[in-house]
């Protein structure tokens, strides 16, 4: 059968000349240069138009919800960082914040062409596709500009799918961003081990220092971290060790290389700069929950932020914490515990809780105990009411007396028949029938002064009753108590049934020490997110909560209190007396009647402290007695406030 002809190929009416005629044997199926270069040009146009195609059709996309999310970090009053608060610990920088020696480190370490390429690596692209092709993993290689799109805008999968969308995005980001922003983008969130994203949290979590401190061997160091903090993380063993010293060493060479170092600025970096020790992830444990519960409170009250707000991140809250004085309070504490309670030995001790917050006299609040740890033990003792204060209260009710009492001084006092005398001093009752010639009573009425000293109950009922409840729950609101914690105006109103906090205690004395002036406790001096200032932060403006006379009054009262307390605990203070300025110590014990709780309140060095004592065991809502604590010769408890106290503003 004889063979077919064969006919050239016709394409649309277009003759192509192949197989070539004129040709014999094999030499017809080799095109002609032409015939080639007509190949090469029609599929170069193929491809051009298949990439416009896949270019027009891939957007960029919004950002990655964990490339918006940051944590919210927390400050000291002196602003070094107390803590990063959030699923991701990351706090966004500008470029001005940041050092051109780490720029320059990681542009040399990961992309040398950075400012002049497109944003994407076809060689990466191409080594990528010959890996899958040969069954291996996708190969790394990017741009910085691919990595920023990574981490922003897609998902870390390793796949072809990803690496094309990686590769086209970048392509439309370069024309759409300027290198400064891919930059700075980058560096805000590449992962650099230790929990840290950005260059911000990583220059703390290394060095405990912000990003702008940090030094071009330490930029170096960091800058080897992109390749794999697993691997180059100097903590993480010899063999990291080695690793993070050649690349560290590698990084400085290729600064000198593309020109951004000298050599004489590279031989000043000769010796590794050793990262700190590598720490557990940032939490919320100790005192430090403790203190952030407060911020937020004080946050949510003042800006009007939710819950939710607060959990996207992102916001720099500064506070009014001081780092040392939360220390001390911290160490007297444990200390009074550990030598005075013993809950192996003793059942009373068993469920024994502490608070305490000390507050200067602007209203700051500088130090909180709230608990032995925050993660453990969730309820804020030092800002939670519940406890009744006791005899603590009795201050206000004096002050209320001298404000609106007729004439009432501290001199002024009960007779046996409780009729009020208002000017001593007194004379001694007379002799009962049968009494021999000239005997008196030795028991004369009791002056306000000494009724607060001896912490009377009886006086204070009649104190309360004379003057009216209401005008003492006026005062004590006046004076910063909040009006839901007081208790309800009955006959023991006067001898502390209310229960407020022990924020809320230490602020209301410093109108005592303040010449009648207090303002409001606050936590947190300035808020800032994403470089914008969060309104409503700042001092709050003081207002008077009784006349200067009566807070000069019941303040030189209080003085001889804490003296009596103190000499009675067998403390013998070197306070001389409420007007010596840098060793004043004023202060109250407060017991509630029915041995529930302990307190002591008060001022020394520009400071009042609140300690407050209860038994409180867990599922069970009312307090336990406090009856034994501490031993038979403790009564029921209440000399360790008093302690904890001293201890704290001694530093013993």
């Amino acid at each position: 059968m004889p063979r077919r002809p064969i006919r050239p190929i016709r394409l649309r009416g277009l003759r192509v000349d192949y197989p070539r005629r004129g040709r014999s044997n094999w030499r017809r199926w080799v095109p002609s240069w032409r015939q080639v270069l007509s190949g090469i040009l029609l599929g170069s146009g193929a491809l051009a138009g298949l990439f416009a195609v896949v270019y027009a059709s891939v957007d960029i996309p919004d950002e990655n919800a964990e490339a918006r999310r940051q944590g919210t970090v927390y400050y000291w009053a002196d602003g070094s960082q107390m803590v990063s608060v959030g699923a991701v610990d990351r706090q966004n920088v500008t470029l001005a914040d940041i050092p051109d020696s780490v720029e320059n480190a990681v542009i040399a370490a990961e992309n040398e062409t950075f400012y002049s390429d497109s944003g994407v690596s076809a060689k990466g692209i191409a080594r990528a596709a010959v890996s899958m092709v040969e069954g291996g993993e996708t190969q790394g290689g990017s741009t910085i500009t691919q990595q920023y799109v990574k981490n922003t805008y897609l998902s870390q999968e390793q796949s072809a799918t990803r690496k094309l969308k990686e590769f086209f995005i970048s392509l439309k980001l370069s024309n759409k961003q300027s290198k400064e922003e891919i930059l700075q983008g980058y560096l805000n969130t590449s992962w650099f081990g230790r929990g840290a994203y950005g260059i911000q949290a990583a220059a703390h979590a290394y060095y405990g220092i912000p990003a702008k401190d940090l030094d071009p061997s330490q930029a170096a160091l960091l800058a080897s971290l992109l390749k794999g903090a697993e691997q180059y993380d100097p903590a993480g063993g010899k063999g990291n060790h080695e690793r993070a010293v050649g690349r560290w060493e590698w990084i400085l060479d290729r600064q000198v290389e593309t020109g951004t170092m000298t050599k004489a600025e590279r031989a000043a970096y000769r010796k590794f700069p050793e990262p700190r020790q590598a720490a557990k992830p940032t939490s919320l444990g100790g005192q430090t929950g403790y203190l952030v519960d407060i911020a937020n409170k004080y946050i949510k009250k003042r800006s009007g932020l939710t819950d939710k707000d607060l959990f996207r991140g992102g916001y720099r809250v500064h506070t009014t914490f001081d780092k040392a004085r939360v220390g001390q309070l911290e160490r007297a504490v444990r200390s009074v515990r550990k030598r005075d309670l013993d809950p192996k030995k003793r059942p009373e001790d068993k469920y024994v809780e502490v608070g305490a917050a000390s507050v200067r006299s602007d209203g700051a609040v500088a130090a909180v105990y709230g608990g032995t740890d925050a993660v453990t033990h969730f309820a804020n003792n030092a800002d939670t009411a519940g406890v009744p204060v006791g005899s603590a209260f009795k201050p206000f009710v004096l002050a209320a007396a001298l404000q609106h009492g007729d004439g009432i001084t501290l001199d002024s006092g009960y007779d046996s028949e409780g009729r009020l005398i208002k000017d001593g001093p007194y004379a001694a009752l007379p002799a009962p029938p049968g009494a021999g010639p000239g005997q008196v009573m030795v028991t004369a009425p009791t002056s306000l002064r000494d009724a607060l000293v001896k912490s009377s109950n009886a006086t204070f009922v009649l104190l309360g009753k004379g003057i009216g409840l209401k005008k003492v729950k006026e005062l004590a609101v006046s004076a910063g108590l909040h009006e839901a914690s007081l208790a309800r105006l009955d006959k023991s109103f006067p001898l502390g049934t209310s229960t407020p906090s022990a924020v809320r205690m230490a602020d209301a004395y410093t109108a005592f020490s303040n010449d009648g002036m207090r303002a409001d406790p606050y936590s947190v001096t300035r808020m800032t997110r994403d470089g914008e200032v969060v309104e409503g932060f700042g001092k709050p403006e003081p207002r008077r909560a009784m006349d200067a006379s009566v807070a000069d009054d019941v303040n030189n009262t209080l003085g001889m209190v804490a003296w009596t307390r103190l000499r009675r605990d067998g403390k013998f203070a070197a306070f001389a007396g409420p007007k010596a300025a840098d060793d004043l110590a004023a202060g109250a014990t407060g017991e509630d009647d029915r041995m529930k709780s302990a307190w002591f309140i008060g001022h020394s060095k520009g400071l009042t402290t609140a300690v407050t004592m209860f038994r409180s065991k867990p599922g069970t809502p009312q307090l336990l007695g406090m009856q034994g604590v501490g031993g038979p010769d403790s009564g029921r408890g209440n000399v360790f406030p008093l302690r904890i106290w001293n201890a704290y503003v001694t530093g013993t």
